[in-house]
């Protein structure tokens, strides 16, 4: 006899399970991410007989470590930029999981992507629960993806939310490559309770498509929805379950997307696809610093220029400050965009307690162009740079960029892959790159590339003294 079902209330943060609903949780601190699951309970097995039906452990199958192994093979998905991050392209059988804020354009890199796979001889299948195929279609016709017959041939739609109707369709036709789940927040699947979007739903339906995709070796792609704090909607088991996480960033205000790795079990977590968002969808930026740079203007003070690194990528970017009267009798304002306001406030203390600057009756508002977010503490000098640029009022010089990080005594100290970022700088034309003083053997300092001069500081006062007005310029001397 079957037992009663039993009710429990599960985070979609953190997956801490509690018998009764809660406003928070009492786990991760979250407030109302509580969604009610139920589990239907089924009597234990009779032991008797013999075998692992008749519940004895069979025997585990171990192994030696030094077996042969050899590379996953991938599947070029016709686009450079998603190659990058995924790895050198999608593996079959594997399960990627893609978020990014409403209408940043995943459904549009998706549809570009299974057109690029289907022209070139794979099959795809794109179902979708958000959108009906006459939508679909438009948006093919707008992006002009829509007239190339192999293209036609090969890509199949299909509107739907029943999970159970897209397992049978799969296991019906299994020679389709790759299968893009559009999006796994509206799924359902019959006998699981819950509405679609609930903690049960998407564990649930994501559980039995990620079973097809390995058992079948089609590569599973899910569109995932985020919250407000940007984390992926759902339950967060759900990262646990698929092979890589992808990240569509971006600001609706600028053109650039930012595809980014969370996870990836077959690539690297630190390599970055940058995209343009145009009339004609998602076109691909295979130079994004010229692009960065393009309407960087000379001779203001504030702005200073980072060569930076995102995975394997050199980066340069415009960082730009501006400081103003504090307004009010409060504390100063910190406005950042791109970047750690914490490691701004440190610099600011720096800067003040090793060089004598005072910022802080001072507003003080970051902002780094183009809408990339840098996460490397190597923007230490550049920001420190356009900190005391803006408070001098004396413009940085336009050929000139900056890496290095900054400690608290105020030392300038040396970052990973510097002969990449020069060669980024050189490539852009630019002739003056400002560097953490070398230490160490003298064979392993880092060779400037033609037309590119070298000046290495150690510590932040050498960077003040270039900023000093010309007539204490000349008293020094």
């Amino acid at each position: 006899m079957a037992r009663k079902p039993i009710t429990r209330f599960v985070c979609t943060q953190c997956q801490a399970v509690f018998p009764k609903w809660n406003g928070r949780c009492d786990v991760c601190g979250e407030w109302n991410t509580l969604e009610e699951e139920t589990i239907s309970v089924t009597p234990n097995r009779p032991q008797g007989g013999g075998g692992a039906a008749a519940g004895k452990p069979g025997r585990l199958i171990t192994t030696r470590l030094d077996g042969k192994a050899t590379p996953p093979a991938r599947i070029e998905t016709g686009m450079a930029e998603l190659n990058r991050v995924l790895g050198s392209g999608l593996v079959p059988g594997s399960v990627v999981l893609v978020g990014g804020d409403p209408g940043i354009g995943k459904s549009t890199l998706m549809l570009q992507t299974t057109c690029a796979l289907a022209r070139s001889g794979h099959d795809v299948l794109y179902v979708s629960g958000e959108e009906a195929i006459d939508q679909i279609r438009l948006r093919a016709r707008r992006l002009e993806l829509d007239g190339d017959p192999k293209t036609l041939e090969r890509l199949e739609l299909a509107a739907s939310i029943n999970v159970a109707d897209i397992a049978a369709s799969l296991e019906e036709v299994k020679s389709r490559k790759v299968v893009v789940i559009d999006s796994i927040q509206t799924m359902w699947l019959e006998g699981v309770s819950g509405a679609p979007g609930s903690v049960s739903q998407v564990r649930s339906c994501a559980f039995e498509l990620i079973r097809l995709a390995k058992t079948q070796g089609f590569a599973l792609v899910l569109i995932g929805h985020v919250t407000k704090e940007g984390a992926l909607a759902g339950p967060r088991v759900l990262e646990h379950m698929v092979d890589a996480v992808l990240y569509f960033e971006g600001d609706r205000g600028h053109q650039f997307r930012i595809l980014r790795a969370a996870k990836n079990r077959f690539g690297a977590t630190d390599e970055i696809g940058v995209f343009a968002m145009t009339d004609a969808g998602l076109r691909e930026v295979p130079n994004p610093s010229a692009l960065f740079l393009a309407e960087r203007r000379g001779n203001i003070a504030g702005s200073a220029v980072f060569a930076g690194l995102e995975g394997t990528r050199p980066v340069l970017l415009e960082i730009q400050v501006l400081l103003s009267a504090k307004s009010g009798d409060g504390a100063a304002r910190r406005a950042v965009l791109g970047w750690d306001s914490a490691r701004l406030n440190m610099i600011l203390a720096v800067l003040e307690a090793r060089c004598g600057l005072k910022l802080a009756s001072m507003d003080v508002h970051l902002n780094v162009t183009g809408g990339l977010r840098i996460n490397e503490p190597a923007a230490d000098l550049a920001v420190a740079a356009a900190l005391i640029s803006a408070a001098t009022g004396q413009p940085t010089d336009p050929n000139t960029a900056y890496f290095g990080e900054i400690g608290l005594s105020g030392e300038i100290r040396q970052v990973p892959q510097t002969g990449l970022r020069l060669k980024e700088m050189a490539k852009l034309g630019f002739r003056t790159a400002l560097l953490p003083r070398h230490v160490g053997s003298a064979s392993a300092r880092p060779k400037a590339p033609a037309g590119l001069q070298l000046e290495e500081l150690g510590h932040l006062a050498d960077l003040m003294k270039r900023f000093a007005s010309p007539a204490k310029k000349t008293a020094e001397a």
